[in-house]
């Protein structure tokens, strides 16, 4: 069931990460989560789910909560105040999206990120491997940016470019960016009469960025400069983004049913721009050598096991890239080991059965899995 590239229809998604702003879940005066419209979300998650989809929800909103709870009023907070609030709110969040999704029969798993996650490789790995986890258990994962560490420095600043770089992290198809904006224009709707709407963009142009406003609402931070930023780095995914006015009740039915909202359109799919991303981007820290079963297996798609391996050379660390060699010495293939160099070696020629007893520890089946892997 995955996508065609050029599709606009949502049930075409296999994996599905839907970012959701704070002025839909919150109530801005009050600081209260709006049950009635995460009731409706959550029809719309189940549904998604009764056709086999995969979900990933990215969801602000905890710092709006939270502030409620600390008596912080309306005034502009300071960065450890921000802090605070979003510790206390997050609290909250969960506590009513794992009731209300529970509801429907999802278990809500919590996963706090920063940028740093999204950079550092090793942490990229690590990140990415849990929630893959989890939403092969079937669980639903609830993303936020993890306010109570982040400095100014470090943080994302909005939750429209976390959902891109959560979208491009678990090779996701479709990103749906939920808020209070329907989609693109030429120009600012409100301040010209004469602005135009978008429904779909094939590339990001300069022009296509000059058409970006300012942030509207006074509980969120985004506005469409960063829904633009999540465009690109979407799109470079190979993953479809689309944003809706999520105000109305039933916000990804409302897609369906053909409620206006503007497509981003990549040339590319999750898989193939990985692959390039892999193959094309990253230096090898190290090498590994295979023997002629496992590059066979390699050819067919399939992943590196330790039993195939039959050299390391260099030094790397776990989530690095590294050059993959075939019996002749030829490079075959590049891809992101799942073991420091050490570890490797200690798994050179084992089968899968043996690496507990390797290492002490229970790691995973594959030193190169082959969504990590481009062939050369």
């Amino acid at each position: 069931m995955s996508p065609h590239r050029g599709t606009t229809d949502l049930r075409a998604a296999k994996r599905l990460v839907v970012k959701i702003g704070s002025a839909l879940l919150v109530d801005g005066d009050r600081g209260r989560v709006h049950r009635a419209w995460l009731e409706s979300l959550a029809q719309d998650l189940a549904d998604c789910r009764a056709r086999g989809q995969e979900v990933v929800i990215v969801s602000s909103g905890a710092i709006a909560v939270g502030r409620r709870h600390l008596d912080f009023g309306t005034r502009v907070l300071k960065l450890e105040e921000k802090q605070a609030a979003a510790a206390t709110g997050m609290i909250h969040l969960a506590h009513a999206y794992q009731e209300i999704l529970g509801q429907h029969g999802m278990t809500v798993a919590q996963v706090l990120l920063t940028i740093e996650d999204t950079e550092n490789r090793r942490r990229y790995i690590n990140a990415r491997t849990t929630l893959e986890t989890l939403v092969r258990l079937g669980a639903v994962p609830l993303i936020n940016e993890n306010d109570t560490v982040a400095t100014d420095e470090i943080r994302f600043g909005d939750n429209d470019r976390l959902g891109a770089r959560v979208a491009a992290m678990v090779s996701a198809d479709t990103l749906v960016l939920l808020s209070d904006i329907d989609g693109l224009y030429t120009a600012d709707p409100g301040a010209d009469p004469a602005a135009e709407f978008v429904p779909v963009v094939r590339e990001i142009t300069p022009e296509i960025e000059a058409m970006a406003g300012v942030a509207q609402s006074a509980v969120g931070t985004g506005g469409m400069v960063t829904k633009m930023a999540a465009a690109r780095v979407a799109m470079g995914a190979g993953c479809r983004m689309v944003i809706a006015d999520g105000h109305a009740r039933n916000p990804l039915q409302r897609i369906l049913d053909g409620g206006r909202c503007t497509w981003f359109l990549p040339s590319a799919t999750p898989r193939t721009a990985r692959k390039q991303w892999i193959g094309g981007s990253l230096k090898p820290e190290g090498v590994i050598t295979v023997d002629a079963g496992a590059l066979k297996a390699l050819k067919a798609g399939k992943s590196l096991l330790p039993a195939g391996v039959t050299a390391v050379e260099g030094r790397f660390e776990r989530g690095d890239a590294v050059l993959v060699r075939g019996p002749d010495g030829r490079a075959v293939a590049r891809g992101l080991v799942a073991y420091a160099s050490d570890d490797a070696r200690r798994l050179i020629g084992r089968k899968t059965s043996e690496i507990e007893a390797a290492l002490g520890f229970r790691g995973r089946d594959e030193m190169i899995h082959r969504d990590d892997l481009a062939l050369d």
